[in-house]
C-alpha cells in the first residue's frame, strides 16, 4: 500500500471513514479518547465522532464527568479509530479545544428527545445508588420541560474539537508486515513518514 506524501490527512481520513461506513456493523464513528488526570495517569473510553474538518475531530461531553475534568486540566489527548472490517486503524494526537456555545446549541437541538433529557438527568461518572434513581431523575426533568418545544442544553454539556498534530494511518499486512504512515503537522504544514510495522 502506498499513500501520496502530499495527501491531506484529513481528506484521507474522510475517505477511510466513508469506506468504514459501508462495512462496519455499528458505530464506524466510534473512537477511543485517551486523557490524562491530575495524577498523571491515563484514562480511555469510547466516544462518537460527530464532525471532522480542518478544525479537527469533534465530539460532545459532560464537563462534570471524569473526562470533562481531565480535559479541563490537560487538553492534550489521543484518539484511535479501529475498523475491523477494513483491517485499518487511525491514531490521532492533538489538543482539544472547547467549541463555541452557538455551535454546541445547534447540535444539541438535533439530538433525540430522551438524549437531551438524559444530558440533564445523568450526573455522569458519579456514583448511582440504583437504576431507579436515574429513572426518577429522567422523570423529574421530563416534568420540568413538559410542554416546552425545546429542551435547552445544560451549561455543563459542551463540545470539543481535537486539532491534530499527528495522524497515523495503519493498514494490516500479511505476516504482520503492516503499512504505517505518520502525518505530522508543524507550523500548519503536514509532512508524511512511512513507519516500520
Amino acid at each position: 500500500m502506498e499513500i501520496n506524501p502530499q495527501e491531506n490527512p484529513i481528506e484521507l481520513f474522510k475517505k477511510w471513514m466513508t469506506e468504514a461506513y459501508k462495512t462496519e456493523i455499528s458505530d464506524p464513528d466510534a473512537m477511543s479518547l485517551a486523557t490524562v488526570g491530575k495524577d498523571g495517569k491515563p484514562s480511555v473510553r469510547m466516544v462518537l465522532l460527530k464532525r471532522v474538518d480542518e478544525n479537527g475531530f469533534c465530539f460532545y461531553t459532560n464537563m462534570e464527568s471524569r473526562k470533562g475534568g481531565e480535559l479541563a486540566h490537560n487538553p492534550n489527548v489521543a484518539l484511535c479509530f479501529h475498523w475491523k472490517s477494513q483491517t485499518r486503524q487511525v491514531r490521532v494526537e492533538g489538543v482539544a479545544t472547547e467549541m463555541p456555545a452557538p455551535v454546541v446549541d445547534t447540535y444539541f437541538k438535533t439530538r433525540h428527545y430522551l438524549s437531551r433529557i438524559g444530558a440533564w438527568a445523568s450526573q455522569q461518572s458519579r456514583p448511582l445508588s440504583s437504576r431507579k434513581e436515574l429513572e426518577d431523575r429522567v422523570a423529574e426533568f421530563e416534568k420540568k420541560f413538559e410542554g416546552e418545544n425545546d429542551v435547552p442544553r445544560p451549561p455543563h454539556w459542551v463540545g470539543f474539537c481535537v486539532a491534530p498534530e499527528k495522524i497515523e494511518f495503519w493498514q494490516e499486512g500479511k505476516g504482520r508486515l503492516h503499512d504505517r504512515f505518520l502525518f505530522s503537522r508543524e507550523n500548519g504544514v503536514w509532512s508524511m513518514t512511512r513507519l516500520n510495522p
